[in-house]
Protein backbone atom coordinates (compact mmCIF):
# COMPACT_ATOMS: atom_id res chain seq x y z
CA UNK A 1 0.00 0.00 0.00
CA UNK A 2 1.29 3.32 -0.97
CA UNK A 3 2.84 5.27 2.19
CA UNK A 4 0.95 8.04 3.50
CA UNK A 5 2.10 11.79 3.32
CA UNK A 6 2.71 11.68 6.89
CA UNK A 7 4.54 8.53 6.70
CA UNK A 8 6.98 10.04 3.45
CA UNK A 9 7.58 13.10 5.39
CA UNK A 10 8.54 11.15 8.30
CA UNK A 11 10.65 8.55 6.22
CA UNK A 12 11.87 11.95 4.47
CA UNK A 13 13.44 14.39 7.68
CA UNK A 14 12.98 11.49 10.52
CA UNK A 15 10.33 13.56 12.52
CA UNK A 16 6.98 13.03 12.53
CA UNK A 17 4.25 16.03 12.92
CA UNK A 18 2.89 16.45 16.36
CA UNK A 19 -0.57 15.86 17.47
CA UNK A 20 -1.61 19.30 17.77
CA UNK A 21 -0.38 20.13 14.25
CA UNK A 22 -1.83 17.09 12.63
CA UNK A 23 -5.50 17.76 14.25
CA UNK A 24 -5.51 21.24 13.64
CA UNK A 25 -4.59 20.61 9.74
CA UNK A 26 -7.45 17.50 9.84
CA UNK A 27 -9.98 20.87 11.39
CA UNK A 28 -8.30 23.05 8.43
CA UNK A 29 -9.02 20.72 5.73
CA UNK A 30 -12.14 19.19 6.63
CA UNK A 31 -13.52 22.84 7.18
CA UNK A 32 -12.38 25.14 4.32
CA UNK A 33 -14.43 23.93 1.79
CA UNK A 34 -17.46 24.12 4.32
CA UNK A 35 -16.70 27.98 5.02
CA UNK A 36 -18.66 29.08 2.25
CA UNK A 37 -21.66 27.73 3.07
CA UNK A 38 -21.59 28.62 6.74
CA UNK A 39 -20.85 32.09 5.97
CA UNK A 40 -23.99 32.06 3.29
CA UNK A 41 -25.84 30.51 6.20
CA UNK A 42 -25.17 32.92 8.55
CA UNK A 43 -25.34 35.80 6.36
CA UNK A 44 -29.17 34.95 5.70
CA UNK A 45 -29.56 34.95 9.77
CA UNK A 46 -28.20 37.91 9.79
CA UNK A 47 -30.78 39.52 6.78
CA UNK A 48 -33.27 37.82 8.95
CA UNK A 49 -32.79 39.45 12.26
CA UNK A 50 -32.49 42.93 10.53
CA UNK A 51 -35.74 42.19 8.31
CA UNK A 52 -37.80 41.29 11.70
CA UNK A 53 -36.01 44.28 13.93
CA UNK A 54 -37.44 46.57 11.09
CA UNK A 55 -41.13 44.43 10.97
CA UNK A 56 -40.68 43.51 7.62
CA UNK A 57 -41.16 39.88 8.49
CA UNK A 58 -43.25 38.32 10.83
CA UNK A 59 -41.61 36.21 12.95
CA UNK A 60 -45.11 34.22 12.85
CA UNK A 61 -45.41 34.74 9.09
CA UNK A 62 -44.20 31.16 6.38
CA UNK A 63 -41.60 33.74 4.72
CA UNK A 64 -39.89 33.57 8.29
CA UNK A 65 -40.41 29.95 8.85
CA UNK A 66 -38.78 29.14 4.64
CA UNK A 67 -35.99 32.00 5.59
CA UNK A 68 -35.26 30.16 8.91
CA UNK A 69 -34.53 26.79 7.59
CA UNK A 70 -32.95 27.88 4.56
CA UNK A 71 -30.22 29.87 6.94
CA UNK A 72 -30.47 26.68 9.50
CA UNK A 73 -29.87 24.02 6.22
CA UNK A 74 -25.88 24.52 6.61
CA UNK A 75 -25.72 23.91 10.47
CA UNK A 76 -28.43 21.24 10.41
CA UNK A 77 -26.65 19.28 7.31
CA UNK A 78 -23.06 19.90 8.49
CA UNK A 79 -22.01 16.47 8.99
CA UNK A 80 -23.04 15.94 5.25
CA UNK A 81 -20.92 18.95 4.15
CA UNK A 82 -17.83 18.08 6.76
CA UNK A 83 -17.74 14.43 5.43
CA UNK A 84 -16.25 16.20 1.94
CA UNK A 85 -13.72 17.96 3.27
CA UNK A 86 -12.83 14.66 5.44
CA UNK A 87 -12.81 12.44 2.51
CA UNK A 88 -10.43 14.86 0.88
CA UNK A 89 -7.83 14.96 4.34
CA UNK A 90 -8.34 10.95 5.01
CA UNK A 91 -8.06 9.99 1.02
CA UNK A 92 -11.49 8.31 0.75
CA UNK A 93 -14.29 8.51 -1.47
CA UNK A 94 -16.33 11.80 -0.73
CA UNK A 95 -19.54 10.29 -1.69
CA UNK A 96 -19.17 7.45 0.59
CA UNK A 97 -18.60 9.74 3.00
CA UNK A 98 -21.30 12.04 2.45
CA UNK A 99 -23.62 8.54 2.23
CA UNK A 100 -22.68 7.87 5.88
CA UNK A 101 -23.36 11.02 6.59
CA UNK A 102 -26.85 11.05 5.74
CA UNK A 103 -27.41 7.35 7.23
CA UNK A 104 -26.76 9.26 10.52
CA UNK A 105 -29.44 12.10 9.66
CA UNK A 106 -31.60 9.92 8.27
CA UNK A 107 -35.08 10.68 9.39
CA UNK A 108 -35.96 6.81 10.73
CA UNK A 109 -33.02 7.33 12.95
CA UNK A 110 -33.99 10.81 13.92
CA UNK A 111 -37.53 9.45 14.88
CA UNK A 112 -35.89 6.74 16.70
CA UNK A 113 -33.65 9.41 18.89
CA UNK A 114 -36.60 11.11 19.23
CA UNK A 115 -38.97 8.65 20.42
CA UNK A 116 -36.03 7.55 23.12
CA UNK A 117 -36.72 3.47 22.86
CA UNK A 118 -33.87 1.13 23.13
CA UNK A 119 -32.68 -0.72 20.28
CA UNK A 120 -29.94 -2.96 19.40
CA UNK A 121 -28.24 -3.71 16.02
CA UNK A 122 -27.53 -7.68 16.53
CA UNK A 123 -28.21 -7.73 19.98
CA UNK A 124 -25.62 -4.66 20.77
CA UNK A 125 -27.26 -1.94 22.19
CA UNK A 126 -26.86 1.52 20.04
CA UNK A 127 -26.72 4.58 21.45
CA UNK A 128 -28.93 7.10 20.59
CA UNK A 129 -27.40 10.40 19.33
CA UNK A 130 -28.47 13.07 17.56
CA UNK A 131 -25.93 13.79 14.62
CA UNK A 132 -27.46 16.88 13.24
CA UNK A 133 -25.30 19.72 13.43
CA UNK A 134 -22.31 17.72 15.00
CA UNK A 135 -19.01 18.30 13.95
CA UNK A 136 -16.36 15.07 15.73
CA UNK A 137 -18.66 12.28 15.10
CA UNK A 138 -18.67 12.89 11.33
CA UNK A 139 -14.89 13.53 11.54
CA UNK A 140 -13.89 10.48 13.49
CA UNK A 141 -16.41 8.10 11.45
CA UNK A 142 -14.86 9.43 7.97
CA UNK A 143 -11.22 8.49 9.34
CA UNK A 144 -12.36 4.66 10.29
CA UNK A 145 -14.27 5.27 6.92
CA UNK A 146 -10.84 5.63 4.62
CA UNK A 147 -9.44 2.13 6.38
CA UNK A 148 -12.43 -0.06 5.82
CA UNK A 149 -11.77 1.26 2.26
CA UNK A 150 -8.76 0.78 1.64
CA UNK A 151 -9.02 -2.82 3.29
CA UNK A 152 -12.24 -3.41 0.60
CA UNK A 153 -10.35 -2.04 -2.11
CA UNK A 154 -7.36 -4.33 -0.99
CA UNK A 155 -9.17 -7.93 -0.87
CA UNK A 156 -12.16 -7.04 -2.92
CA UNK A 157 -11.68 -9.04 -6.71
CA UNK A 158 -10.96 -7.03 -9.17
CA UNK A 159 -14.11 -8.76 -11.02
CA UNK A 160 -16.59 -7.92 -8.28
CA UNK A 161 -15.08 -4.67 -7.28
CA UNK A 162 -17.35 -2.37 -8.55
CA UNK A 163 -20.18 -3.58 -6.06
CA UNK A 164 -18.57 -5.44 -3.11
CA UNK A 165 -16.10 -2.54 -2.55
CA UNK A 166 -18.99 0.06 -1.67
CA UNK A 167 -20.64 -2.94 0.12
CA UNK A 168 -18.04 -4.03 2.66
CA UNK A 169 -17.43 0.09 3.02
CA UNK A 170 -21.19 1.19 4.01
CA UNK A 171 -22.05 -2.33 5.56
CA UNK A 172 -18.93 -1.89 8.24
CA UNK A 173 -18.33 1.94 8.25
CA UNK A 174 -22.23 2.79 9.33
CA UNK A 175 -22.92 0.36 11.87
CA UNK A 176 -19.42 1.03 13.53
CA UNK A 177 -20.29 4.47 12.92
CA UNK A 178 -23.22 3.95 14.93
CA UNK A 179 -21.93 1.83 17.69
CA UNK A 180 -18.88 3.22 18.53
CA UNK A 181 -17.42 6.20 17.08
CA UNK A 182 -20.29 8.39 16.45
CA UNK A 183 -21.31 8.22 20.37
CA UNK A 184 -17.36 9.02 21.64
CA UNK A 185 -17.43 11.65 18.91
CA UNK A 186 -20.44 13.12 20.70
CA UNK A 187 -19.30 12.58 24.06
CA UNK A 188 -15.54 14.59 22.86
CA UNK A 189 -17.88 17.64 21.47
CA UNK A 190 -19.99 17.66 24.74
CA UNK A 191 -17.29 17.68 26.63
CA UNK A 192 -15.01 20.44 24.32
CA UNK A 193 -18.35 22.55 24.33
CA UNK A 194 -18.87 22.00 28.14
CA UNK A 195 -15.37 23.17 28.89
CA UNK A 196 -15.56 26.43 27.04
CA UNK A 197 -19.06 26.91 28.54
CA UNK A 198 -17.42 26.38 31.72
CA UNK A 199 -14.75 29.33 31.47
CA UNK A 200 -17.05 31.55 29.63
CA UNK A 201 -19.74 31.35 32.80
CA UNK A 202 -16.71 32.36 35.31
CA UNK A 203 -14.36 34.22 33.28
CA UNK A 204 -16.14 35.46 30.32
CA UNK A 205 -13.49 38.17 29.93
CA UNK A 206 -10.66 35.18 29.09
CA UNK A 207 -11.14 33.60 25.68
CA UNK A 208 -11.80 36.93 24.04
CA UNK A 209 -9.09 38.42 25.34
CA UNK A 210 -7.30 35.57 24.37
CA UNK A 211 -8.42 35.38 20.85
CA UNK A 212 -7.88 39.13 20.56
CA UNK A 213 -4.12 38.66 21.04
CA UNK A 214 -3.37 35.71 19.33
CA UNK A 215 -5.54 35.92 16.84
CA UNK A 216 -2.29 37.01 14.45
CA UNK A 217 -0.10 34.28 15.21
CA UNK A 218 -3.51 32.15 14.92
CA UNK A 219 -3.83 33.31 11.30
CA UNK A 220 0.18 33.05 11.20
CA UNK A 221 0.52 29.38 11.92
CA UNK A 222 -2.46 29.01 10.75
CA UNK A 223 -4.26 27.19 13.49
CA UNK A 224 -6.95 29.87 13.90
CA UNK A 225 -9.20 27.11 12.88
CA UNK A 226 -8.73 24.99 15.69
CA UNK A 227 -11.58 27.29 17.76
CA UNK A 228 -13.98 26.71 14.47
CA UNK A 229 -15.31 23.18 15.50
CA UNK A 230 -16.65 24.58 19.28
CA UNK A 231 -18.05 27.21 17.41
CA UNK A 232 -20.20 25.98 14.99
CA UNK A 233 -21.54 23.61 17.37
CA UNK A 234 -22.21 26.80 19.56
CA UNK A 235 -24.22 28.17 16.77
CA UNK A 236 -25.81 24.90 16.62
CA UNK A 237 -26.59 23.99 19.70
CA UNK A 238 -27.88 27.47 21.48
CA UNK A 239 -27.95 29.82 18.43
CA UNK A 240 -24.96 31.98 18.71
CA UNK A 241 -21.37 31.68 20.16
CA UNK A 242 -18.58 33.28 22.26
CA UNK A 243 -15.44 31.47 21.35
CA UNK A 244 -14.77 32.75 17.84
CA UNK A 245 -16.31 36.20 16.76
CA UNK A 246 -16.12 37.90 19.74
CA UNK A 247 -12.09 38.19 19.94
CA UNK A 248 -11.91 37.88 16.19
CA UNK A 249 -14.19 41.40 15.72
CA UNK A 250 -11.49 42.78 18.41
CA UNK A 251 -8.47 41.35 16.48
CA UNK A 252 -9.67 42.16 13.00
CA UNK A 253 -10.22 45.48 14.30
CA UNK A 254 -7.59 46.07 16.69
CA UNK A 255 -5.13 45.36 12.79
CA UNK A 256 -6.93 47.70 10.88
CA UNK A 257 -6.69 49.92 13.44
CA UNK A 258 -2.68 49.88 14.13
CA UNK A 259 -2.80 49.58 10.48
CA UNK A 260 -4.29 52.71 9.64
CA UNK A 261 -2.23 54.54 12.23
CA UNK A 262 1.19 53.34 10.25
CA UNK A 263 -1.10 54.70 7.17
CA UNK A 264 -1.66 58.55 8.46
CA UNK A 265 2.30 58.17 10.76
CA UNK A 266 4.10 57.05 7.49
CA UNK A 267 6.37 59.00 5.06
CA UNK A 268 7.02 56.69 2.47
CA UNK A 269 4.49 56.58 -0.16
CA UNK A 270 4.16 53.38 -1.02
CA UNK A 271 4.15 52.42 2.20
CA UNK A 272 1.02 55.18 3.27
CA UNK A 273 -0.64 53.64 0.15
CA UNK A 274 -0.78 50.12 1.15
CA UNK A 275 -1.12 50.63 5.10
CA UNK A 276 -4.12 52.73 3.88
CA UNK A 277 -6.06 50.04 1.51
CA UNK A 278 -5.13 46.80 3.86
CA UNK A 279 -5.92 48.86 7.05
CA UNK A 280 -9.58 49.51 5.34
CA UNK A 281 -9.99 45.99 4.34
CA UNK A 282 -9.22 44.98 7.60
CA UNK A 283 -11.92 47.19 9.70
CA UNK A 284 -14.10 45.24 6.79
CA UNK A 285 -12.76 41.98 8.15
CA UNK A 286 -10.33 40.47 6.69
CA UNK A 287 -6.98 41.08 7.72
CA UNK A 288 -4.75 38.87 5.31
CA UNK A 289 -3.45 42.11 3.53
CA UNK A 290 -2.40 44.31 6.44
CA UNK A 291 -1.15 41.47 8.29
CA UNK A 292 1.41 40.13 6.01
CA UNK A 293 1.48 43.48 3.93
CA UNK A 294 2.56 45.50 6.97
CA UNK A 295 1.95 44.80 10.61
CA UNK A 296 4.66 41.63 10.08
CA UNK A 297 7.24 43.95 8.50
CA UNK A 298 7.14 46.49 10.44
CA UNK A 299 7.19 44.50 14.01
CA UNK A 300 5.77 47.25 16.40
CA UNK A 301 2.54 47.86 14.93
CA UNK A 302 1.97 44.03 14.92
CA UNK A 303 2.83 44.42 18.85
CA UNK A 304 0.15 47.43 18.77
CA UNK A 305 -2.56 45.13 16.98
CA UNK A 306 -2.51 42.72 19.77
CA UNK A 307 -2.78 45.30 22.43
CA UNK A 308 -5.21 46.61 20.99
CA UNK A 309 -7.32 42.95 20.39
CA UNK A 310 -6.52 42.51 24.07
CA UNK A 311 -8.73 45.59 25.48
CA UNK A 312 -11.06 45.31 23.22
CA UNK A 313 -11.47 41.50 23.99
CA UNK A 314 -11.56 41.87 27.21
CA UNK A 315 -14.66 44.36 26.83
CA UNK A 316 -16.37 41.89 24.29
CA UNK A 317 -16.23 39.42 27.44
CA UNK A 318 -16.86 41.07 30.25
CA UNK A 319 -20.34 42.92 28.26
CA UNK A 320 -21.26 39.53 27.39
CA UNK A 321 -20.78 39.98 23.31
CA UNK A 322 -22.14 36.87 21.01
CA UNK A 323 -22.19 36.12 17.37
CA UNK A 324 -24.93 34.66 15.97
CA UNK A 325 -23.56 33.88 12.99
CA UNK A 326 -20.68 32.36 11.12
CA UNK A 327 -19.08 35.22 9.60
CA UNK A 328 -15.63 36.85 9.43
CA UNK A 329 -15.87 39.52 11.98
CA UNK A 330 -15.50 43.42 10.75
CA UNK A 331 -17.75 46.46 10.18
CA UNK A 332 -19.50 44.63 6.97
CA UNK A 333 -20.55 41.74 9.68
CA UNK A 334 -22.36 43.74 12.05
CA UNK A 335 -25.43 42.24 11.24
CA UNK A 336 -24.44 39.11 12.34
CA UNK A 337 -24.27 40.40 16.21
CA UNK A 338 -28.10 41.47 15.73
CA UNK A 339 -30.08 38.65 17.79
CA UNK A 340 -32.49 38.47 20.81
CA UNK A 341 -31.09 40.43 22.90
CA UNK A 342 -31.16 43.98 21.45
CA UNK A 343 -27.83 45.17 23.37
CA UNK A 344 -25.72 42.87 22.33
CA UNK A 345 -25.25 45.11 18.65
CA UNK A 346 -24.15 48.00 20.65
CA UNK A 347 -21.81 46.05 22.76
CA UNK A 348 -20.35 44.89 19.48
CA UNK A 349 -20.14 48.55 17.94
CA UNK A 350 -18.45 49.38 21.27
CA UNK A 351 -16.14 46.57 21.19
CA UNK A 352 -15.50 48.07 17.70
CA UNK A 353 -15.08 51.25 19.03
CA UNK A 354 -12.92 49.84 21.92
CA UNK A 355 -10.48 47.94 19.61
CA UNK A 356 -10.09 50.51 16.76
CA UNK A 357 -8.99 53.11 19.00
CA UNK A 358 -6.59 50.89 21.51
CA UNK A 359 -5.01 49.81 18.32
CA UNK A 360 -4.51 52.66 16.44
CA UNK A 361 -3.09 54.60 19.70
CA UNK A 362 -0.58 51.59 20.91
CA UNK A 363 0.79 51.55 17.08
CA UNK A 364 0.88 55.91 17.20
CA UNK A 365 2.47 55.73 20.52
CA UNK A 366 5.08 52.70 19.50
CA UNK A 367 5.97 54.47 16.56
CA UNK A 368 8.08 52.51 14.11
CA UNK A 369 10.94 52.37 11.58
CA UNK A 370 10.15 52.50 8.26
CA UNK A 371 13.87 51.54 7.22
CA UNK A 372 11.74 48.21 8.77
CA UNK A 373 10.28 47.81 5.67
CA UNK A 374 11.17 46.69 2.41
CA UNK A 375 8.47 48.76 0.87
CA UNK A 376 11.50 51.23 1.05
CA UNK A 377 13.41 50.93 -2.80
CA UNK A 378 16.57 52.27 -1.05
CA UNK A 379 17.13 49.68 1.31
CA UNK A 380 16.36 47.23 -1.53
CA UNK A 381 19.58 48.69 -3.38
CA UNK A 382 21.33 49.09 -0.23
CA UNK A 383 21.04 45.16 0.60
CA UNK A 384 21.81 44.12 -3.03
CA UNK A 385 25.15 46.41 -2.86
CA UNK A 386 26.14 44.45 0.33
CA UNK A 387 25.43 41.13 -0.59
CA UNK A 388 26.58 41.61 -4.27
CA UNK A 389 28.64 44.46 -4.36
CA UNK A 390 27.81 46.15 -7.82
CA UNK A 391 25.24 44.14 -9.73
CA UNK A 392 23.94 44.55 -13.42
CA UNK A 393 20.21 45.28 -13.05
CA UNK A 394 20.17 46.54 -9.40
CA UNK A 395 21.15 50.17 -9.96
CA UNK A 396 19.48 52.84 -8.08
CA UNK A 397 16.21 53.71 -8.95
CA UNK A 398 13.74 56.81 -9.08
CA UNK A 399 11.19 54.44 -8.94
CA UNK A 400 9.16 51.73 -10.63
CA UNK A 401 10.23 50.94 -14.55
CA UNK A 402 8.07 48.27 -16.51
CA UNK A 403 9.04 44.80 -16.93
CA UNK A 404 8.40 41.58 -17.86
CA UNK A 405 7.99 38.36 -15.03
CA UNK A 406 8.90 35.26 -15.89
CA UNK A 407 7.05 32.08 -14.88
CA UNK A 408 8.25 30.98 -11.75
CA UNK A 409 7.29 27.63 -11.95
CA UNK A 410 6.09 25.21 -14.91
CA UNK A 411 2.47 24.67 -15.61
CA UNK A 412 -0.88 25.98 -16.63
CA UNK A 413 -0.93 29.74 -16.39
CA UNK A 414 -3.99 31.10 -15.28
CA UNK A 415 -5.84 34.51 -14.63
CA UNK A 416 -6.74 35.28 -10.58
CA UNK A 417 -10.74 34.45 -11.15
CA UNK A 418 -9.48 31.03 -11.06
CA UNK A 419 -8.03 30.80 -7.58
CA UNK A 420 -10.28 29.92 -4.84
CA UNK A 421 -9.56 32.39 -2.51
CA UNK A 422 -11.48 35.85 -2.33
CA UNK A 423 -8.10 37.20 -1.08
CA UNK A 424 -6.54 36.75 -4.53
CA UNK A 425 -9.28 36.08 -6.66
CA UNK A 426 -10.97 39.48 -5.48
CA UNK A 427 -7.29 41.33 -5.97
CA UNK A 428 -7.39 42.48 -2.60
CA UNK A 429 -3.58 42.08 -2.24
CA UNK A 430 -2.79 43.25 -5.71
CA UNK A 431 -3.22 42.03 -9.53
CA UNK A 432 -1.04 39.13 -11.15
CA UNK A 433 -2.04 35.96 -12.30
CA UNK A 434 -1.20 32.31 -11.27
CA UNK A 435 -0.50 29.19 -12.21
CA UNK A 436 -1.61 25.26 -11.38
CA UNK A 437 2.06 24.08 -10.94
CA UNK A 438 3.14 20.47 -12.98
CA UNK A 439 6.26 20.54 -10.36
CA UNK A 440 7.44 21.18 -6.84
CA UNK A 441 9.73 23.76 -7.60
CA UNK A 442 9.73 28.06 -7.97
CA UNK A 443 12.33 29.89 -9.78
CA UNK A 444 13.09 33.38 -9.66
CA UNK A 445 10.80 35.79 -11.87
CA UNK A 446 13.37 38.45 -12.08
CA UNK A 447 16.48 39.83 -10.37
CA UNK A 448 16.12 41.23 -7.43
CA UNK A 449 15.92 41.09 -3.48
CA UNK A 450 14.29 38.40 -1.32
CA UNK A 451 12.19 40.83 1.13
CA UNK A 452 10.03 37.57 2.84
CA UNK A 453 10.42 34.17 3.06
CA UNK A 454 8.39 32.46 5.63
CA UNK A 455 9.46 30.15 8.31
CA UNK A 456 6.78 27.40 6.56
CA UNK A 457 7.98 27.81 3.16
CA UNK A 458 4.54 28.37 1.15
CA UNK A 459 5.13 31.99 0.47
CA UNK A 460 7.70 34.11 -0.83
CA UNK A 461 8.27 38.21 -1.15
CA UNK A 462 10.82 39.83 -3.07
CA UNK A 463 11.55 43.28 -5.04
CA UNK A 464 12.54 42.75 -7.96
CA UNK A 465 15.74 45.23 -9.87
CA UNK A 466 13.29 47.28 -11.66
CA UNK A 467 11.17 48.37 -8.50
CA UNK A 468 8.10 45.37 -8.55
CA UNK A 469 7.40 43.96 -5.41
CA UNK A 470 5.73 40.44 -5.69
CA UNK A 471 4.21 37.71 -3.90
CA UNK A 472 4.58 34.15 -4.80
CA UNK A 473 2.03 32.14 -2.60
CA UNK A 474 2.27 28.59 -2.96
CA UNK A 475 -0.97 27.04 -2.67
CA UNK A 476 -4.54 27.90 -0.76
CA UNK A 477 -4.18 27.48 2.93
CA UNK A 478 -0.87 25.84 3.34
CA UNK A 479 0.22 27.46 6.09
CA UNK A 480 -1.40 24.99 7.93
CA UNK A 481 1.25 22.24 6.65
CA UNK A 482 4.03 24.27 9.43
CA UNK A 483 6.37 23.61 6.71
CA UNK A 484 6.33 19.93 5.49
CA UNK A 485 6.96 19.51 2.56
CA UNK A 486 8.64 22.83 1.98
CA UNK A 487 12.44 22.63 1.72
CA UNK A 488 13.74 26.82 0.86
CA UNK A 489 16.71 26.97 -0.84
CA UNK A 490 17.20 30.95 -0.18
CA UNK A 491 16.38 33.06 2.59
CA UNK A 492 15.18 36.42 3.14
CA UNK A 493 17.57 39.46 2.53
CA UNK A 494 19.23 37.57 -0.45
CA UNK A 495 19.81 39.24 -3.83
CA UNK A 496 18.60 36.40 -6.98
CA UNK A 497 18.78 36.25 -9.92
CA UNK A 498 16.21 35.51 -12.52
CA UNK A 499 16.05 31.92 -12.95
CA UNK A 500 17.83 30.98 -9.96
CA UNK A 501 15.97 27.83 -7.88
CA UNK A 502 14.09 29.42 -4.77
CA UNK A 503 11.64 26.56 -3.20
CA UNK A 504 11.30 22.84 -3.59
CA UNK A 505 7.86 21.46 -2.52
CA UNK A 506 6.28 17.95 -2.54
CA UNK A 507 3.41 18.66 -5.01
CA UNK A 508 1.64 15.26 -4.62
CA UNK A 509 2.29 14.83 -1.17
CA UNK A 510 0.44 18.60 -0.27
CA UNK A 511 -2.79 17.63 -2.96
CA UNK A 512 -2.66 13.96 -0.82
CA UNK A 513 -3.41 16.36 2.15
CA UNK A 514 -6.30 18.24 0.37
CA UNK A 515 -5.08 21.39 -0.30
CA UNK A 516 -5.48 23.55 -3.47
CA UNK A 517 -1.84 23.67 -4.98
CA UNK A 518 -2.32 26.95 -7.47
CA UNK A 519 0.36 29.38 -7.10
CA UNK A 520 -1.13 33.08 -7.25
CA UNK A 521 1.65 35.29 -8.42
CA UNK A 522 0.70 39.16 -6.96
CA UNK A 523 1.87 42.48 -7.98
CA UNK A 524 1.19 44.24 -4.06
CA UNK A 525 2.03 47.75 -4.99
CA UNK A 526 0.16 47.37 -8.27
CA UNK A 527 -0.88 51.07 -7.38
CA UNK A 528 2.39 51.86 -9.08
CA UNK A 529 1.26 50.71 -12.69
CA UNK A 530 -0.64 51.77 -15.11
CA UNK A 531 -1.16 47.97 -16.68
CA UNK A 532 -0.69 44.84 -15.07
CA UNK A 533 -1.43 41.84 -17.88
CA UNK A 534 -0.54 38.14 -18.18
CA UNK A 535 1.30 37.67 -21.02
CA UNK A 536 -1.28 34.42 -21.76
CA UNK A 537 -2.87 31.43 -20.22
CA UNK A 538 -2.02 27.98 -21.16
CA UNK A 539 0.48 25.80 -20.44
CA UNK A 540 3.85 27.51 -19.87
CA UNK A 541 7.38 26.87 -18.50
CA UNK A 542 9.82 27.76 -16.08
CA UNK A 543 11.29 31.62 -17.85
CA UNK A 544 8.62 31.75 -20.04
CA UNK A 545 7.16 35.18 -20.21
CA UNK A 546 4.49 35.53 -17.74
CA UNK A 547 3.07 39.01 -16.31
CA UNK A 548 3.57 42.32 -17.97
CA UNK A 549 4.32 45.70 -15.98
CA UNK A 550 3.60 49.58 -17.36
CA UNK A 551 3.35 52.49 -16.31
CA UNK A 552 1.14 53.16 -19.76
Amino acid sequence: MKDTPDQQHEESDGEKPGIVSRIISVISTTFTPVIPALIGGGMIKAVLSILVLFNLVNESSSTYTIITFISDAPFYFMPVLLAYGAAMKFKCSPIMAMTMACALLHPTWTGIVSAGEAVTFFGIPVVLVDYASSVIPIILSVWIMSYVERLAEKYSPSVIKFFLKPLITMFISIPIALLLVGPLGNLLNDIVQAGADFLNARVSWLIPMLMGVFQPFLTLTGTAWAMTPIATSQISALGYEVVNGPGMLASNIAQGGATLAVAVKAKNKELKQLASSSGFTAVMGITEPCLYGVLLKLKRPFVASMIGGAVGGIYAGISGLVRYSFVSPGLTAIPAFIGENPMNVVHAVITIIISFAAGFAAAWILGFKEDDTPDSVEKAEEKTDTAEGSVPGAEAKAGCTDETLAAPVSGRAALLSEVNDDVFSQEILGKGAAIFPEEGKVYAPADGTLTVFFDTGHAIGMQTANGAEILIHVGIDTVNLQGRYFTPKAKAGDFVRAGQLLLEFDLEAIRNEGYDTVIPVIVTNTADYGTIEPAGTGVIKTGDNFLKLSHM
